[in-house]
């Protein structure tokens, strides 16, 4: 069975020791993505509609904008491996904030995920190591 790490220079770098994703057999395990800017510093926030102050207060806030960009680098790592979107077999999304963001969530996961229907789970938790609002944890297929 093959078993390989998977790292892209298209998404962010990760915030840690692990790689974007490893393909074991025909499965392929996403780490946590987030909506950070590709090219961003792990320290640096680097998320599109994300503006802090100086002691970390939001100066500006667009949570579709952390959708989209956490749709597009979850491609790009998929991409990457050999595989695509409509391999998407689960889905696992944390949300720091359920009340204020699960509905634009919802609306744009509806949009993305038209045809493709992976099992979803989604939770809130307290924070994430960078300050975003979403992470997703996936997997997928590679055929």
């Amino acid at each position: 069975m093959s078993n390989s790490i998977i790292s892209s220079n298209e998404a962010p770098k990760p915030v840690g020791a692990y790689p974007h994703a490893r393909r074991v057999g025909n499965l392929l395990f996403l780490s946590g993505v987030g909506p950070r800017i590709a090219g961003s510093d792990a320290n640096d926030s680097g998320v599109p509609g994300l503006k802090l102050d100086k002691n970390g207060n939001f100066l500006e806030f667009d949570f579709e904008a952390q959708c989209r960009n956490v749709f597009d680098n979850v491609k790009k790592i998929l991409e990457a491996s050999g595989s695509k979107w409509d391999n998407l077999v689960d889905v696992t999304v944390f949300l720091v904030n359920m009340k204020r963001d699960f509905h634009t969530y919802n609306r744009l996961y509806a949009e993305y995920f038209k045809d493709a229907q992976p099992c979803r789970t989604t939770v809130e938790i307290n924070s994430l190591p960078t300050p975003i609002a979403i992470e997703l944890k996936c997997i997928a297929t590679i055929e």
